[in-house]
């Protein structure tokens, strides 16, 4: 099964849906991005764009969600940022907070606080 993301003219994720093998087949019985384009735009308008994306992110860096943005440059696709003082790494494509996370323990665990750009100690009570 193939996945491709139907972006708009923001180039953003509008809807991602699930193409069979067999629509996505160019000549010697390939895989073809190209092919499952047109599939997907004979199937939903000449007038749609679409992107293919991949779960386990061998292509495009990450797989694309609702709400996500298709960088045509960067050929990924990338989350909204969490934060506005989250940092895009280029390398994945994803947010990085600007502060590393601390690493958690059995009893405490950390939560982003963003008006003083840090990670906040949360405690969990004690048995």
């Amino acid at each position: 099964m193939a996945h491709f993301a139907q972006i708009d003219s923001d180039n953003k994720v509008i809807e991602v849906i699930v193409v069979g093998d067999q629509n996505c087949l160019g000549d010697g019985g390939a895989e073809s991005e190209a092919v499952g384009i047109d599939f997907c735009r004979n199937t939903f308008g000449a007038d749609t764009k679409w992107v293919q994306t991949s779960y386990s992110n061998r292509i495009r860096k990450n797989f694309a969600g609702v709400g996500f943005t298709y960088d045509a440059q960067r050929d990924a696709f990338i989350p909204s940022s969490p934060y506005p003082s989250w940092v895009l790494n280029e390398d994945t494509c994803l947010w990085d907070p600007p502060v590393p996370m601390p690493r958690p323990t059995e009893t405490t665990f950390y939560v982003w606080n963003e008006q003083l750009v840090q990670w906040d100690a949360v405690h969990m009570p004690s048995e």
